[in-house]
């Protein structure tokens, strides 16, 4: 019999960014599926924290500084990984799913729950975790197979016994950030698109004189006033980028809130944004989007949602660096010619919904 089907009280972990906790909802919905009463508790980043508030498929978020990532720099303290463990094993949780990309480890979270006691632990893992994992779903990636991120989601889920028929993110829209919203876009009296110019990892960054010369374009020849988002740290960039175009434009960055950021993006006919966070959201959202694609990790195209992606092959193509060892960032030299002509037939003509994965990710490698 499988356990998974008893199991009512599951942590799902998920370490990364916003992107990445939104393209596990789909998975996430299946297992909600699977069992309408089950509680899932999703163990995640400071940043991954803020997107699930507007996810309504958890029952408790904790936020987690976990040492073996990345973006935690050097931490030598161990305290709060012991009132980690501690927590958890308050939590009484039935089973444990980690969800990762392909390039990383699942065991230092697996090694985590297993001392917390939670007793059904799954995870797709490349080496053999012996008794970290309960359910350990062998790794294929990327040598075998190359999934979506979101399709490996719902495989794993699959393998403890939920669907894994395909299915859209998941985000709601806050009613009162909808309004603040509205209310800030009263006074625009011309059509808008949004275009988001930053991305955490320099290598996903279109340049900034391209941006300027694709908003001057659909200013000139579509009449489409252009709202520029982006955080408090990205003004200066979309600053440089006012400072090139012959057309006025709105900077927003820094002056939205997360919730009034998807609030944007609901309302907006299409976004034009470098790989990142906003992408899938848009996603997420039904939000056509236009994606400037580094081709860095090709599993994190937009997911069930009208888009086109444009990109430049290169030789050193899904380097997974987040700056070009090169210093040219040649993935992205997109003529904006070329990017304005996409943008004008999402807005105008009937998209197509899905990409041929395979197209930008040919097997085997």
């Amino acid at each position: 019999m499988n356990a998974w089907l008893d199991a009512k009280n599951i942590l799902c972990i998920r370490l990364d960014a916003m992107g990445d906790v939104m393209m596990t909802t789909p998975a996430l919905s299946a297992l909600k599926k699977q069992l309408p009463d089950r509680r899932l508790t999703l163990l995640t980043s400071k940043q991954g924290m803020e997107i699930a508030k507007s996810i309504p498929l958890f029952d408790q978020v904790i936020s987690y500084h976990a040492p073996w990532l990345k973006a935690s720099g050097t931490l030598n303290d161990p305290g709060p990984d012991f009132e980690m463990i501690e927590l958890l094993k308050k939590e009484k949780f039935d089973g444990v799913i980690i969800f990762t990309v392909y390039s990383q480890n699942p065991l230092p979270s697996a090694m985590l729950c297993y001392l917390a006691g939670i007793p059904l632990r799954a995870a797709i893992c490349r080496e053999n975790p012996y008794s970290l994992l309960t359910d350990w779903i062998k790794e294929t990636e990327p040598h075998e197979i190359l999934r979506h991120e979101v399709k490996r989601h719902l495989d794993l889920v699959h393998e403890l016994g939920a669907s894994r028929d395909p299915r859209p993110l998941i985000l709601a829209v806050d009613p009162k950030a909808k309004l603040e919203v509205e209310g800030k876009l009263m006074d625009l009296q011309s059509p808008w698109i949004i275009i988001h110019p930053g991305a955490t990892a320099e290598s996903r960054r279109y340049k900034t004189s391209g941006f300027a010369a694709v908003a001057d374009l659909i200013t000139e020849e579509l009449g489409i006033k252009v709202l520029f988002t982006g955080g408090s740290d990205e003004r200066e960039i979309i600053s440089e980028i006012q400072s090139l175009m012959r057309h006025d434009s709105i900077n927003l960055a820094g002056k939205l809130s997360l919730k009034e950021m998807i609030a944007l993006i609901q309302k907006a006919p299409l976004i034009i944004s470098n790989n990142s966070g906003p992408v899938h959201m848009a996603a997420a959202l039904g939000t056509p989007v236009l994606v400037l694609y580094a081709l860095t990790n090709p599993q994190h195209t937009p997911w069930m949602v009208p888009h086109q992606i444009l990109y430049k092959d290169v030789d050193c193509r899904y380097c997974y660096k987040s700056v070009c060892p090169k210093g040219t960032n040649a993935c992205l030299d997109i003529d904006p010619e070329l990017i304005f002509e996409k943008a004008r037939i999402l807005l105008e003509e009937e998209p197509t919904p899905c990409f041929d994965f395979q197209a930008i990710y040919p097997l085997p490698i």
